[in-house]
């Protein structure tokens, strides 16, 4: 057994290895956890597309995870009765088109009638200036060809009308057609954005309804940290400045990003409980998001850190 004044020795020199392995593993942590002012949590603009056709669907070809382009067709409503009422109407727009009348065919008759009796009126006119026919003659003249121009006139007002009221049948059946086929064009599934499909609420032959939700997208190459920060961080913030965004990686490390304040809130609001800022006791807090580019990383839902200043 060693004297007391070497075990002595022995126990400083262990306490003093123990001192310097917390330093080291302190200044570690400390090396890959940078100060932060706000955290948050990642999120995205989700969509969820909704049918806007009624009718069975014939195919839905997307899956979860699968990235959509937009505009571009992932899926179709059966639109065979959106079809058929469309070639009836068209054959109805037909039926109309024989019906409408020719009015220079229609009124010729008449015309023809008139003018034989201007040519009869000159003639008395002269006869009656030459003493040579009765007044009586002429003026019977005068009063037919005024009932033949009334019948001309009532004649033409008549097919007027009913020509115009067929062009006016026309047009409403132009204008279901036209809703017909926008009808059939938003049969046609697609996504409004380009993103990964998140969700998938329907499949190829069920039913589909107005406004029923079919599948959700969002655009996961650009995240939003929504974080929230004091009173006295909101006059270092303004929309458009440029921040340091950390995400958290777990255990094992965390990713650096440079992020754009796209939105500050202007009414403040009560901290979440889930979200902490640099100043605890702070009670009300603005709400704030951050655009970052995500390089595959940044995941719905993910927690967040913000440092304002470099």
């Amino acid at each position: 057994m060693l004297p007391l004044r070497f075990q002595n020795i022995d126990l400083l020199k262990m306490k003093k290895a123990i001192i310097l392995l917390m330093i080291t593993m302190l200044t570690a942590c400390n090396g890959n956890r940078a100060d932060y002012d706000a955290t948050g949590v990642f999120e995205t603009t989700e969509v969820i597309v909704s049918a806007e056709g009624n009718g069975e669907i014939l195919c839905l070809d997307i899956a979860e995870g699968q990235d959509v382009e937009a505009q571009t067709p992932v899926g179709l409503i059966d639109t065979t009765q959106l079809y058929l009422r469309k070639v009836q109407l068209q054959a109805s727009i037909g039926a109309l088109n024989s019906r409408q009348v020719n009015v220079p065919r229609q009124i010729a008759a008449l015309q023809e009638q008139i003018a034989t009796a201007k040519r009869e009126q000159k003639r008395f006119e002269t006869l009656v200036a030459q003493n040579a026919a009765n007044r009586k003659q002429l003026d019977d003249i005068n009063a037919q060809l005024a009932t033949l121009e009334k019948q001309l006139a009532a004649q033409r007002e008549t097919i007027t009308n009913s020509n115009s009221s067929m062009t006016g049948e026309q047009q409403s059946l132009a204008a279901q057609i036209a809703i017909i086929d926008d009808q059939i064009r938003n049969s046609i599934i697609v996504s409004p954005i380009r993103g990964t499909v998140l969700g998938k609420y329907a499949e190829q032959g069920e039913l589909a309804a107005v406004g029923r939700a079919l599948f959700k997208v969002a655009d996961i190459s650009e995240m939003y940290l929504r974080a929230y920060i004091t009173a006295s961080q909101l006059t270092e913030l303004r929309v458009g400045q440029q921040v340091t965004v950390y995400s958290d990686m777990g255990a094992a490390d965390r990713r650096e990003y440079v992020g754009t304040v796209s939105m500050i809130s202007d009414k403040a609001e009560f901290t979440p409980k889930t979200i902490q800022t640099r100043d605890e006791r702070a009670n009300l807090v603005y709400a704030v998001k951050i655009k970052v580019r995500n390089d595959g990383f940044i995941k719905r839902g993910m927690y967040g850190e913000l440092r304002i200043k470099n």
